[in-house]
């Protein structure tokens, strides 16, 4: 019989070769969808920090055997894990430095945040369902993410009191862009955000805000997310 050290590492060794052939689907994912997202490949910090997070870590229990699929993830109350592949996506469009701060709208269970705070100095994300608000919280401290802050809260209106942000990145659907959050975006900052009603006809967004201020958006291509909830979401 192996001990209970033996097993760890065993386990251990299992789930980091499962998160490299995650990110080997990635890689795959990005050159079949090049002509959609304007190049074949995410910057090397980002798939330097979705092979660092540990997707096991945010999934139910009952779906830890499923972290690393290429595939969103059921989180309850009718949230998700987003696709890691989407993942990936939305913050290589993000584009951010390490002395960025950032706003995350759709906290679900701190997945995005914890890559995002693996490639920026503050990450403030926002969840509008109390338990997932206090599970990605939990989670997130028990790994040592110390620049990231979760509030529960309508994410609609954004974070006033933090912003300006570099970028904002949303992970649910907007029926239209939310104001506040354009708003809430520094002279030069991105925001990226999946936009339509029902799913087979939302679009993820990148929103550009210039120096001068001027508005640019731009389509990458068709999604499916949950709906954003709050005030002026579904």
């Amino acid at each position: 019989m192996s001990s209970p050290a033996r097993q760890a590492t065993d386990r251990d060794s299992v789930l980091a070769e499962r998160r490299h052939v995650m990110v080997d689907d990635i890689v795959a994912e990005a050159r079949e969808t090049a002509s959609h997202i304007g190049k074949s490949e995410f910057a090397p910090r980002v798939m330097e920090a979705i092979t660092r997070v540990p997707r096991h870590e945010f999934a139910p229990s009952m779906s830890k055997a499923l972290a690393y699929e290429n595939a969103p993830l059921s989180i309850g109350h009718g949230q998700t894990i987003s696709q890691p592949y989407i993942v990936a996506l939305m913050t290589d469009l993000l584009a951010v430095g390490p002395q960025d701060v950032v706003l995350e709208i759709g906290t679900g269970s701190g997945y995005q945040a914890a890559v995002l705070a693996e490639m920026v100095k503050r990450v403030h994300t926002l969840e509008i369902v109390r338990p997932l608000a206090v599970a990605a919280r939990e989670v997130l401290e028990r790994l040592g993410y110390d620049n990231v802050e979760v509030r529960r809260g309508d994410g609609n209106l954004g974070w006033p009191d933090a912003a300006p942000f570099d970028g904002v990145i949303v992970t649910a659907a907007a029926r239209a862009i939310p104001p506040q959050l354009v708003e809430q975006l520094k002279p030069g900052g991105r925001l990226v955000i999946p936009v339509g009603g029902e799913l087979l006809t939302q679009d993820l967004l990148l929103v550009e805000k210039t120096e001068e201020g001027e508005i640019k958006q731009q389509v990458i291509l068709p999604v499916a997310f949950v709906p954003l909830r709050g005030r002026r979401g579904h």
